[in-house]
């Protein structure tokens, strides 16, 4: 298991993302065995979890980087606001 959370931590958020969406399809495909599935949804949920890592690490950068020269925040905005 150790192996697999090494190859998770390596993995971009793109390439996480785009495990995780598999990993959805196929447990929404109703066609994979229930002990697969029981992986499957193992699988999807480190990967749920190193994508949120990653965001909150963005969400960090993003919000260091708009930073006063004081290091209070000068002018930000929430992570999510579109």
């Amino acid at each position: 298991m150790d192996q697999e959370a090494s190859k998770l931590d390596e993995m971009t958020f793109e390439d996480a993302l785009r495990a995780l969406e598999d990993v959805v399809r196929r447990l929404e495909s109703g066609e994979v065995p229930l002990d697969e599935s029981i992986s499957l949804y193992e699988r999807g949920e480190a990967l749920r979890r190193h994508c949120q890592a990653r965001l909150d690490a963005a969400q960090a950068r993003i919000e260091k980087i708009v930073a006063g020269p004081d290091g209070k925040p000068a002018g930000t905005t929430p992570f999510d606001a579109g």
